[in-house]
């Protein structure tokens, strides 16, 4: 991605706008990847479109255009997440089969901490109360054992208007196989109670495992209302502005879809703003030719971590929403959709920093947000934050802080750093700022380390690319926790997830359960199920991508015979023929030896699951660019720091990066500063500009600095 300081007349404008918990990022692009300009506004909670807006208007105004002219628009939010983690949603309602009303109860038959007398079970949303059943059964294989009776409906719909419900989670046995009794039910409540919001499981998540696919459908209907008058209204905003193009939402799973297909499956709208800063990552790491590559987003409420192998972000087809308990898997909310996996902690610019009832330093979860925001902002807050403690060593420069559109007021945040913090432990405001500052890498690093453990991998060998608000402002320090001796900063990383929305396809990934040992699969009956699961998937990306060119992947979801997990494995790009189990076989094998060593033999395999993702066709990457040899320049400036190495104060290096030519070095301690972030070059790294834009940190592996 490159920038541009011509108005792009004659080419084609492109929007992006992600919606975070303290900032908006807005980035305006003409043609392929040139970006005319970009821009950081506080979210406006009560009501998210304004800070859009604002943001938009920016950033028309510095490239002298109008709204109207625009022909693509693309958009990412943290509000539903924020909703499901917040309990903002719906009064929701479960329907489930006549004898299953207790699947939120059951869950997995198991703790998440075994011997925890205190534990808290995870809000799965819906009591016991609003659990409602209705007599009708399908078998695994599709066939309607138990009719679904038109009095049974009528006393659903009684029990529907006395539990008080705003919407309804409907999640009947085996409707992943036939799924005619959901969609009767539906039919007939949006006809009998048409202001009542319905999910059904067979649309939301058309698989096995009654939980799992409660579960989703309970979250999709708990945040439905509020996301279909979100999008609405924002549309609507946007189009009285001026806007005529379609506007597509980015998803969890690193794809886009239209906001009608939004607000049907606002589910996968979570976690949609890191996914695009996955995407940029994926991008960077291959027009720079890194195979290995830790993805760093850090912005005012989080930090996102990623791993990113072959230029591809590692996939899954399962997170959990607000563990009860912080790292502990099986203490959230299970949710089955295609997401890109990430690791997410409360720790961002905004996090708060105090002392606990023990003494001890802590920083996050809870953040300032942008509302009131930090002490700095001068907006109400009170609370140290991790920016303040920035500001105090003196690695954010306040007349450069957001483009100097919020002003910024240092000795606020020593006041409250000294106050809050140092008045408990005998520090000054520089001490305490320190130890902020060393508790937050932390956090961030062990982060990494444990994501890469969980995922079976090292992360050593890898680049860290850095990007968000803080990412570039907190890199070296992390990356020298975690182990990761280089690190790429790209351009315009202040709003790198908004950029990485640019370079998303339009897609649509379907997962549907069909249970078939691999020796006796019925190969015509999988071949009409997955041409009826592409067509699907073509009607909901040929909304977005017009006439485009798609591409077709299929895959299955394979284990052996009596296993609880699947692995899942490519399939031909055509339909399956009696030839294709010997490979597919020995594809699962080879798969199933890699991560567990070995094969088992003489084990039956059987597939559980069957995937289809259409999807429009990557950006071309341009080929990778050899740097000019590098040269030490000479800094025009200086400013003080805390250095973060020593704990001293030292003279660092203030350059601002656009000044910065492919081969040019600048030795740590520095600061690096450009419209929306600043990049810290602490003592032991160096940085130098790549032949593409990017920076490059490298620490010097003795110690000091280079």
């Amino acid at each position: 991605m490159t920038s541009s300081s011509t108005t792009g007349a004659g080419q084609a404008l492109r929007l992006a706008i992600d919606i975070g918990g303290t900032f908006t990022d807005t980035v305006l692009v003409a043609g392929a990847d040139s970006i005319l300009a970009s821009a950081k506004t506080l979210t406006t909670h009560r009501n998210p479109a304004d800070g859009a807006m604002e943001g938009a208007a920016r950033v028309m105004a510095q490239a002298g255009r109008s709204l109207g002219e625009v022909t693509g628009f693309i958009h990412g939010t943290t509000l539903a997440t924020n909703a499901l983690i917040e309990r903002r949603g719906a009064t929701v309602a479960t329907v489930t089969t006549e004898g299953f009303r207790d699947i939120l109860e059951i869950a997995y038959e198991r703790r998440y901490s075994q011997y925890d007398i205190n534990l808290e079970k995870p809000d799965l949303l819906v009591p016991r109360e609003r659990s409602l059943t209705i007599r009708e059964r399908m078998s695994a294989e599709g066939a309607v054992l138990i009719p679904m009776e038109d009095s049974a409906v009528e006393a659903l719909i009684a029990e529907l208007d006395a539990s008080g419900a705003d919407a309804v989670a409907v999640c009947l046995m085996h409707a992943y196989a036939n799924p005619d009794h959901e969609r009767r039910l539906r039919d007939i409540l949006a006809k009998r109670r048409p202001g009542l919001t319905v999910s059904i499981s067979s649309e939301v998540s058309p698989e096995a495992r009654e939980f799992d696919r409660l579960c989703t459908t309970v979250a999709n209907a708990y945040i439905q209302p509020l996301m279909e008058t979100y999008l609405a209204r924002f549309a609507e905003r946007f189009a009285a502005e001026g806007v005529t193009c379609p506007i597509l939402m980015m998803t969890a799973g690193g794809g886009m879809c239209t906001i009608q297909t939004a607000a049907r499956f606002p589910i996968r709208l979570v976690e949609s703003g890191p996914a695009g800063g996955a995407i940029l990552a994926a991008r960077i790491s291959a027009q720079a030719g890194l195979d290995q590559v830790l993805s760093f987003d850090v912005g005012g409420t989080t930090a996102k971590l990623c791993l990113i192998d072959g230029a591809r972000p590692q996939t899954s087809r399962q997170f959990e929403i607000a563990r009860a308990a912080r790292f502990i898997k099986g203490s959230g909310m299970p949710v089955r959709i295609p997401v890109i996996e990430m690791i997410e902690i409360g720790a961002g610019g905004g996090s708060i920093a105090g002392v606990d009832r023990l003494g001890r330093l802590t920083v996050g979860p809870k953040s300032a947000g942008s509302e009131p925001g930090p002490v700095a902002f001068g907006r109400g807050g009170t609370e140290p934050t991790v920016t303040d403690s920035d500001i105090t060593l003196g690695y954010i420069v306040p007349d450069t802080f957001a483009e100097g559109h919020i002003h910024i007021g240092p000795e606020a945040s020593k006041e409250a750093l000294a106050r809050v913090i140092g008045a408990r432990l005998g520090l000054d405001a520089v001490g305490a700022a320190d130890g902020v500052s060393r508790i937050v890498g932390e956090s961030m690093a062990s982060a990494g380390r444990m994501h890469a453990v969980e995922s079976g991998k090292d992360l050593g060998p890898r680049t860290m690319i850095a990007f968000g608000g803080n990412g570039p402002l907190h890199a070296t320090r992390v990356a020298r926790s975690a182990g990761v001796p280089r690190i790429v900063i790209p351009p315009n990383p202040g709003v790198g997830s908004a950029v990485g929305f640019l370079f998303a396809p339009v897609s649509f990934e379907i997962v549907r359960s069909r249970y078939s040992l691999l020796e006796t699969m019925d190969i015509g009956g999988i071949n009409a199920l997955f041409a009826q699961m592409i067509d699907e998937a073509q009607s909901v990306v040929v909304q977005g991508a017009g006439d485009a060119p798609t591409e077709i992947q299929c895959s299955a979801f394979m284990r052996y015979s009596g296993q609880g997990h699947e692995i899942e494995i490519p399939l031909p790009g055509r339909a399956l023929t009696a030839e294709d189990l010997g490979p597919l076989t020995t594809a699962f094998e080879t798969e199933y030896a890699s991560q567990f060593s070995r094969p088992v033999p003489g084990m039956k395999i059987e597939v559980l699951n069957w995937a289809v993702r259409v999807a429009t066709p990557d950006a071309e990457v341009p080929e990778v660019l050899q740097t000019p040899e590098l040269r030490d320049i000479v800094p025009a400036a200086f400013r003080p720091v805390v250095c973060d190495v020593e704990g001293t104060v030292k003279r660092a290096a203030f350059v601002p990066r656009a000044r910065l030519e492919p081969g040019d070095r600048v030795r740590g301690p520095a600061l690096i500063t450009e419209p929306q972030t600043t990049t810290l070059v602490s003592a032991d790294f160096s940085a130098h500009a790549d032949a593409i834009g990017n920076l490059v940190l490298i620490q010097d592996q003795k110690g000091g600095a280079q």
